[in-house]
């Protein structure tokens, strides 16, 4: 496998704090290649060998925002066995519903627009429901659940200038813990 080229922005830089815009159908080859391109950095960044050939930080979703490209669309490599992923491609998602119950990750929510450790809970619904259109432009419904609900909250934010950093309490980085569940 060949690590692809492309650039992901720092947390400091400034397009990521801007909403990005609904996309047009069909998509251009550009898209595509970059959805492509998107998909097997985090499949690699996820597979140890290449990790560390490559020293990547492993990855699971990544917004086109975070590649200065404000459009609505973002990649999930889930991996769901040693090596075998599950790949999602999500333009112009809606969240239609979630639940009460709230979640966070244990071990603290990672970046790869952050280069840094950060202290803190995100609170996340435990599930969701999000209509988004595929790669053809078709309109689609999902339902998330566990980690995969924060990997697409976490994306969505993105997609609104949000980073997870901005989400942790600043002055009780812990605060409401009790009220929620880790995972």
């Amino acid at each position: 496998m060949e690590l692809p080229k492309i650039n992901i922005l720092d947390e400091f830089h400034k397009v990521l704090r801007t909403k990005s815009k609904p996309v047009k159908f069909p998509l251009s080859e550009d898209d595509k290649k970059l959805i492509q391109d998107a998909i097997t950095y985090l499949t690699m960044s996820q597979i140890e060998k290449y990790s560390e050939e490559y020293n990547l930080r492993p990855g699971m979703g990544l917004a086109f925002i975070q590649l200065g490209i404000p459009k609505n669309i973002f990649v999930i490599v889930e991996e769901i066995d040693e090596e075998k992923f599950e790949n999602y491609v999500i333009i112009n998602p809606k969240m239609i519903s979630h639940s009460e119950e709230l979640i966070y990750v244990g071990e603290g929510e990672g970046c790869l627009s952050v280069n840094r450790e950060v202290d803190g809970i995100v609170p996340r619904y435990a599930r969701m429901r999000i209509s988004y259109q595929d790669i053809d432009g078709n309109t689609c419904e999902i339902r998330v659940r566990e980690d995969l609900s924060v990997a697409f909250q976490h994306e969505m934010d993105h997609l609104n200038g949000i980073l997870f950093v901005d989400k942790i309490d600043k002055k009780n980085p812990y605060k409401d813990k009790e009220k929620m569940r880790e995972i």
